[in-house]
């Protein structure tokens, strides 16, 4: 095998406290020229669900092999655009979510949920009425080009909306909160007491607080490896629709209002007995109810961010898209007429996946030597990775290459939100699943308790 194509494994591997001598176990196969673009997506892609692979077998104590197929992971890394629902493609990007031009250059939005919509349209003095997608579109750019990029970000994040200024690589890079990415890992490992092992009966739990994609990726991974995975969203602001078909496939959804009282001692039942937490919301938006309920001992906690819980941007909200555009990478990808962007949602879906490892990981550790354990990570440290990484492969042209066959990797099945072609996962290894247990159901439908053993 070329070594060149495992490298990138090889860096997350050791990332994640890894035996290299598992690292022998990963098999690269499928069709090549996948995911093409300036950056090496194709290297990253391949690199987070073979570790994910990877800590899977070790975990589960299988020899594997661990069959990384390229097309399998491309088409995985694009499932929200492969997803279809009786057969209507589903509504990735509202209307609003874009770039559009300022004064002084560009500005990339996110509002594909309804508070954050309003928040943008009230930063900006457009009035929210019952007019034409064509009318509103047309007053934010409007807007927009009568301001400064790095002023309308500043005023939108001010009125809890999202938007970022493009800046180029140079740009970020001397930004405060590039430094403060650039200076970490692309993951951190912490273990925090000296609990003991735990003693686990039945399927593992793990209580899900995320949304959008990349932690939901994540748990959704963990579901497939048998996980009975929970999801808890408030019940006056539900995952949008198509998100939910796509990345709720094999787990229960509840919702809980943690502002309720009887609401919030359910949540502190539900993490009493979980064996992981995923959190995935702005960094410091659920520390109250998590400090009010307590956490178990031996718990493995999974922390997602889009910036990095630190630095000046370290409570901002932020999206895959956002993050493409604030650190570079949408200039990489772009042209001297228009920002560009990655072929998928690379940082969401890698993030997603290297979450899944690092749990996985923190699992097998626990196991052995006990202590509650905390991973994070981030979008932003996850594009730094892409960006800098020396086991990555960079330089001028790129990655070539058309678009892969999807129809090998898609599968259908039928359930409460009606028919449903969906991607397979890409993490496949000898004696591993093959498909998930369960369509996505009705968002919020299920009762909020752990299954019996």
């Amino acid at each position: 095998m070329d070594n060149t194509v495992r490298r990138g494994t090889e860096s997350l591997w050791s990332a994640l406290g890894g035996d290299p001598a598992l690292l022998d176990r990963v098999e690269y196969g499928g069709p090549a020229g996948v995911l093409p673009a300036r950056l090496p997506v194709r290297d990253l892609a391949r690199a987070t669900v073979a570790v994910a692979g990877l800590a899977a077998v070790e975990r589960a104590g299988l020899p594997g092999p661990v069959r990384v197929d390229e097309g399998a992971v491309a088409t995985a890394f694009v499932s929200e655009r492969q997803l279809r629902i009786d057969g209507r493609a589903p509504v990735n990007f509202a209307p609003l979510s874009r770039f559009w031009r300022a004064r002084d250059g560009w500005v990339r939005t996110h509002a594909n949920y309804p508070h954050h919509r309003a928040a943008l349209l009230s930063a900006l003095g457009v009035r929210d009425e019952a007019v034409g997608v064509t009318e509103t579109v047309a007053a934010v750019a409007a807007a927009i080009g009568e301001r400064t990029a790095v002023g309308t970000e500043t005023a939108v994040y001010a009125a809890g909306g999202l938007a970022v200024a493009l800046r180029t690589p140079g740009e970020w890079a001397a930004h405060e909160q590039g430094r403060e990415v650039a200076a970490r890992p692309v993951l951190t490992r912490e273990r925090l007491d000296e609990a003991p092992p735990r003693r686990r009966h039945g399927p593992l739990r793990v209580l899900d607080l995320t949304r959008v994609i990349a932690g939901p990726v994540a748990t959704r991974t963990l579901a497939l490896l048998g996980a009975d995975v929970l999801r808890i969203d408030p019940p006056d602001s539900p995952e949008l629709p198509d998100q939910h078909a796509d990345t709720d496939v094999g787990k229960r959804t509840s919702a809980l209002d943690l502002t309720r009282r009887s609401d919030l001692r359910t949540f502190g039942e539900l993490l009493g007995a979980a064996d992981v937490l995923v959190t995935g919301y702005r960094p410091g938006a659920l520390d109250r109810f998590l400090t009010g309920t307590g956490r178990p001992p031996g718990l493995v906690t999974a922390r997602l961010s889009a910036w990095g819980d630190f630095g000046p941007w370290g409570g901002r909200r932020g999206f895959d898209s956002l993050v493409q555009a604030a650190t570079g990478i949408a200039v990489t990808e772009g042209s001297a007429d228009a920002p560009g962007a990655l072929p998928a949602q690379a940082l969401d879906h890698g993030t997603g996946y290297l979450l899944a490892a690092a749990v996985l990981r923190s699992l097998t550790e626990q196991d052995r030597d006990g202590g509650s354990r905390l991973v994070r990570l981030g979008l932003a440290r996850t594009g730094h990775w892409l960006t800098h990484a020396p086991s990555l492969p960079h330089g001028p042209g790129g990655t070539g290459g058309a678009p892969v066959r999807p129809d090998p990797y898609l599968a259908e099945s039928d359930g409460p939100l009606g028919r449903l072609r969906y991607a397979r996962s890409p993490v496949s290894y000898e004696g591993g699943p093959g498909d998930w247990s369960r369509p996505p159901g009705v968002a919020g439908a299920d009762v909020p308790r752990w299954l019996t053993a």
